[in-house]
């Protein structure tokens, strides 16, 4: 436990009486005394706050700082504007995800979010493939997550401005003397802001949010539910360096101009690869939805087989998903059994549990886009 990094709300999550576990390296809260269930319903009917200061932010400048990047993502830099939130894929040669990422054209420079577990990989990895002329700083700040259906009368009450942000748009903002950059995004499939903070402010700020009435701390138990019903992808589980972007169902993360068809084509690891999938479909595997038809939650790492029993596939993230009222999962099956209301088993103890392909997201989205 002493060789677990902490964020800078670690005393705060002890004093709200958090349950804390090993995650990425990291001493995490999984739950308050509120309960998972009751901090997922929490969230999707008013506002929940997470602490995703053990998330990577990285700052990236120099010249033709987006066409820089455009060699390591497929996604369309060039082209995304000043204020603008995209997401993002480091591929590898063979075509298999690295990591997935947001991406925000902060004017002067690129701001990038990676995954805890893999940030210090990341780092490495734009280091050794951007030239001498590119700056490349991990940056010191807290990052918290206002999600739900009410985080906007929150935000509405610290700083109005913000509220005027759609989906995947980002700025930069001073509430109560502290300067704070703030994306409209999320990953819990509701409305809401990350907010950037600098890792000494980010204790106060996070207790002030906390005083809206509205505003719950939510763990990672709940944050894996709510993700998981909006059918959004855990790198690591759901992805990997053996997964292509076309496999996990993330072709749109391939930007237009970056296909065979568009202005600047390929230029990424593993191009070859992904765009031949992309325009033949000929790839064995799709990632789906999966819904129980009973009530036993299916696990990680669940075999799926088809009606004879032959093995198809395999779950990669299923909980009991409180807002659908039944287990949900996603998973990898033969392409045959990518269509919706496929049936499907998951054989777990020996037993073989009907589910249902299904489409995703599980539940409505509540993105703001104006």
């Amino acid at each position: 436990m002493s060789e677990l990094k902490q964020t800078p709300l670690h005393a705060l999550h002890l004093k709200l009486g958090a349950k804390m576990v090993p995650f990425a390296g990291y001493d995490m809260p999984v739950q308050y005394p509120l309960g998972v269930k009751k901090e997922h319903e929490h969230t999707r009917q008013k506002c929940g706050l997470f602490d995703v200061s053990h998330m990577g932010q990285i700052s990236v400048s120099g010249d033709n700082v987006a066409k820089a990047l455009e060699t390591l993502i497929p996604a369309d830099l060039v082209g995304l504007e000043k204020g603008s939130q995209r997401y993002g894929l480091f591929t590898n040669p063979d075509g298999g995800i690295i990591d997935d990422l947001m991406v925000v054209n902060a004017g002067d420079h690129f701001y990038l979010v990676v995954n805890a577990a893999c940030k210090d990989q990341d780092l490495a990895h734009l280091r050794l493939n951007l030239a001498s002329t590119h700056t490349i700083e991990p940056l010191d700040r807290g990052l918290l997550a206002l999600q739900g259906p009410q985080a906007r009368e929150v935000m509405q009450r610290l700083c109005p401005e913000a509220c005027e942000l759609v989906f995947m748009q980002h700025a930069r903002f001073t509430i109560a003397g502290q300067e704070v950059w703030v994306s409209r995004s999320g990953y819990t499939g509701e409305d809401g802001f990350e907010i950037s903070v600098a890792a000494d402010d980010c204790e106060a700020f996070a207790e002030r949010l906390l005083a809206e009435p509205e505003v719950e701390a939510i763990g990672l138990g709940a944050r894996d539910s709510l993700r998981l019903e909006a059918g959004l992808c855990l790198y690591g589980h759901d992805m990997d360096e053996q997964t292509t972007p076309v496999e996990a169902g993330l072709i749109w993360a391939v930007g237009k101009p970056r296909r065979r068809d568009g202005d600047r084509p390929g230029g990424f690891p593993g191009a070859d690869v992904i765009l031949h999938q992309v325009d033949a479909k000929d790839h064995t595997r799709k990632r789906v939805g999966l819904l129980a038809e009973g009530r036993a939650p299916v696990r990680e790492g669940a075999p799926l087989v088809d009606e004879a029993g032959n093995e198809i596939g395999s779950v990669t993230s299923g909980s009991f998903g409180p807002s659908v009222g039944k287990p949900v999962a996603m998973g990898y099956v033969s392409r045959e059994l990518e269509a919706p209301q496929s049936a499907v088993f998951a054989v777990v103890r020996g037993k073989q549990l009907p589910m249902v392909v299904t489409p995703m997201p599980f539940v409505k989205p509540g993105y703001y886009r104006g």
